[in-house]
């Protein structure tokens, strides 16, 4: 079973799943996630591929989605330092504030509230830099290519690349990749036929996002149209 709801953080989620004792894959979206299992905080980098995890019959699992390049405001890392990665929130805070907000969650019956309010906390004020960032992330989740987006924020490419993979964990053409994804698996899973979600959303054809399902996913487009 999984539920979620908008955060109030703007762009992020609030999400709790229950595990059924059967493989999930998780697929790439460009953000990262705060995790609470329950007993421990962890954090989930930006993934380039489809991650598989299996977790006993009932397990619940209490996550706060951040937009892209929310993140590494809050957890005061760059992103690239976390992609393709899960690992515990000690190895980022000390030690000491996580038991404080590990203890927390295990007193409350809202754990994503929680969250939630540890995040705002600790976030900082926005600044010149985090306009970029969200300006970049807006684009490439219009799908504006990497040459375009560099145009328009007034970047060189090699600036972009540098800005982005600290931000969102991996270059911006990727990050655009991997939201076109999104975006094509969206409206096939509300009814829409493959071949014209492939050019609602800038593939070249149908097997262009086939290709991309492929390789991002791991998985046949037909395994993600439920």
């Amino acid at each position: 079973m999984y539920e979620e709801r908008p955060s109030r953080i703007e762009g992020g989620f609030v999400w709790t799943s229950r595990a059924t004792g059967t493989e999930k894959r998780i697929l790439p979206d460009g953000c990262m996630d705060l995790l609470w299992d329950g007993h421990s905080l962890s954090v989930a980098g930006a993934d380039t591929h489809a991650q598989v995890f299996r977790s006993a019959a009932g397990a619940v699992m209490t996550g706060l989605r951040f937009p892209p390049g929310f993140a590494p405001r809050v957890l005061r890392v760059f992103a690239d330092e976390l992609t393709d990665q899960r690992i515990p929130l000690d190895a980022l805070w000390p030690a000491a504030r996580v038991r404080r907000i590990t203890d927390l969650l295990a007193a409350s019956a809202a754990p994503g509230q929680v969250l939630e309010d540890i995040a705002i906390d600790h976030r900082p004020e926005p600044d010149d830099d985090t306009a970029l960032v969200d300006e970049v992330a807006a684009l490439a989740g219009s799908g504006w290519a990497s040459a375009a987006i560099a145009r328009e924020v007034g970047l060189s490419p090699r600036q972009l690349q540098r800005r982005s993979t600290r931000a969102f964990g991996y270059g911006t053409k990727t990050l655009q990749r991997i939201l076109r994804l999104q975006r094509a698996l969206a409206l096939v899973r509300t009814g829409s036929r493959a071949a014209d979600s492939a050019a609602r959303v800038g593939y070249a054809d149908q097997a262009h996002l086939a290709r991309d399902v492929k390789d991002l996913a791991g998985v046949p487009l037909t395994a993600l149209a439920l």
